[in-house]
């Protein structure tokens, strides 16, 4: 007695999509990619600062800092975490030497510019972007995940 189940056409279209979709998702990080995440901070509240590097620095211990890319975008009254006037700037420093990317927002950096008389002094090893919100979009358009503390 022969089985109908393989003679089937639908039947052999809908196993082959299966497995070419198990083969795909199998080898989705063995060509190199990497989970990828930008977290937003863009409040001066220093419990809700801690918690956007501390999600930092679980998920680098959960993949492995080879296996995810993670960026931390600061803008608004947030920036302030990356400048040296904060309680943070150490942690900062450190993080930006394991593989946890730090960018400020020139346009906050600017206004604060205009009330202070100078820019504000950054910790070491954070860079900077335009515009922290546009950096957040474009992050997100290459495939990273958001998280808002």
């Amino acid at each position: 007695m022969k089985s109908t189940l393989l003679t089937n056409p639908l039947t052999k279209l809908f196993a082959l999509l299966i497995l070419s979709i198990s083969l795909l998702s199998n080898t989705a990080f063995a060509d190199g990619a990497k989970h990828k995440l930008v977290i937003q901070v863009s409040t001066d509240d220093a419990r809700t600062q801690k918690i956007a590097m501390n999600n930092a620095v679980n998920l680098q211990k959960l993949y492995g800092p080879d296996n995810i890319d993670i960026e931390i975008v600061a803008y608004g009254p947030g920036l302030k975490m990356l400048t040296t006037d904060s309680i943070f700037t150490q942690r900062v420093k450190s993080l930006s030497v394991q593989d946890i990317k730090f960018s400020a927002c020139m346009n906050t950096m600017n206004k604060m510019k205009k009330k202070m008389g100078h820019l504000p002094k950054l910790s070491e090893g954070v860079g900077t972007v335009q515009a922290g919100v546009a950096r957040i979009i474009e992050l997100q358009e290459e495939g990273y995940s958001y998280v808002r503390p």
